[in-house]
């Protein structure tokens, strides 16, 4: 299990206790305890749709979780052997409820907790949107599969001062997310960086990525509506000079910043993330030495920061420093990019300089229809909830980007 993944001896316990190798058939035990996702069930396209976590999230989750004697517990995504680890830590006086859409998985997970000595673990099918309102209220909601949005339902089953944890897609990121209940709205007590597979049924969501210059290149986000089509991103990339800011801001390559992107989402409203799916894909075809056909520089191969405007594409860069670190910077294409790429540049700058060594934002989950306090920004609008998210003083310098 990766360092650091458990803090307290009640979940360290519980993963020396659960037998993980019944969780995963068929694979030999040093499989079976390694450090990485098993996937247990794809689609007719490959694509995962059921899977046992890696160890060091889930231990996660249930760090975040804080899971106490005596509790009644709701996993949302059924795997089997998380809900074994929630059974061992709410122990004979608690009870565990784990729900999943696909009877295939719901099979397998019952047959997997029996052999394991989990009979008490109550395993349903059905679709985890309206929750499961006859084992509620709930002291802790557990959700194993990446969410959307938020349904009613979770927060009606939750006690009056329950915790949900959740991996919530976030304007093209997944942070698994500790709310609250406080009243009819949650906040956030911690946030850690994650992947899981998507949820399916009433809670799914189409893919909303944008694929450019024929796949080698993708750009993630949960709203495409919010930003700029492919073909006009792509027209910014075949826009030259490429302009080039640097913050002066250096970081260990192995240093997490998983604050950063958040920030920069609060900052941009076209944030976004890229990735390069062929390494040293060029921006836009084209012959040799024309616009746009020098290869891309994302500071990370998948997922970088980037921002996307009516007038212009950034995304996050890097360059190594004499010291071992990386510094961080921006490169910005179109009309605007030189304005656009100064602007990224400068909001890492006051990242660094306000809140890299602070403790995160604090992320807020309102009804749809909720006033929202002045003091807040919006980082995202679901269905069913809206996110804001507020950071500790300083504040944000906002309206940094370019006009336009």
């Amino acid at each position: 299990m990766a360092e650091g993944a458990v803090s307290t001896a009640e979940v360290a316990a519980a993963v020396r206790v659960v037998p993980r190798h019944v969780f995963t058939p068929g694979l030999a035990l040093e499989r079976a305890y390694a450090n990485q996702v098993v996937f247990v069930k794809r689609d007719e396209f490959g694509v995962p749709t059921s899977s046992v976590s890696a160890p060091d999230i889930q231990a996660i989750m249930l760090e975040q979780a804080e899971i106490r004697p005596g509790m009644r517990l709701l996993e949302i995504g059924s795997g089997g052997y998380n809900a074994a680890l929630m059974a061992e830590l709410a122990g004979p006086d608690g009870e565990v409820t784990t729900i999943d859409i696909d009877p295939v998985v719901t099979e397998r997970a019952r047959r997997c907790l029996d052999e394991a000595g989990y009979a008490d673990v109550r395993v349903v099918t059905a679709d985890a949107e309206g929750g499961v309102p006859e084992g509620a209220p709930y002291d802790r909601i557990v959700v194993t599969v990446e969410a959307w949005d938020l349904p009613p339902a979770w927060i009606r089953q939750l006690t009056p001062h329950g915790r949900i944890v959740v991996p919530l897609l976030l304007r093209g990121m997944t942070r698994s997310i500790a709310f609250d209940r406080v009243d009819d709205h949650l906040v956030s007590r911690s946030a850690r960086l994650c992947g899981f597979v998507k949820m399916q049924g009433a809670g799914s969501r189409p893919d909303q990525g944008l694929a450019l210059n024929h796949g080698d290149l993708t750009i993630d986000t949960d709203d495409s509506g919010a930003i700029p089509t492919a073909a006009q991103i792509e027209a910014h990339l075949r826009h030259a000079p490429r302009a080039e800011r640097w913050s002066g801001v250096r970081v260990w390559r192995w240093e997490p910043w998983d604050t950063l992107p958040l920030w920069l989402a609060t900052d941009f409203p076209g944030y976004c993330q890229l990735s390069v799916n062929v390494p040293g894909a060029p921006a836009v075809p084209g012959p040799p030495g024309a616009p746009g056909t020098e290869p891309l520089e994302p500071a990370l191969a998948i997922a970088t920061p980037a921002i996307a405007t009516p007038d212009g594409f950034a995304h996050l860069t890097a360059r190594a420093c004499p010291d071992g670190r990386i510094e961080l910077g921006a490169h910005a294409f179109g009309p605007q990019g030189p304005q656009l790429a100064a602007a990224v540049a400068d909001s890492i700058a006051a990242w660094n300089r306000d809140q890299r060594a602070g403790s995160g934002p604090v992320i807020t989950a309102w009804p749809i229809d909720a006033p929202l306090p002045d003091a807040a920004d919006v980082l995202a609008v679901k269905k069913h909830v809206q996110l804001t998210v507020t950071w500790s003083k300083p504040e944000i310098p906002h309206r940094s980007q370019p006009n336009g």
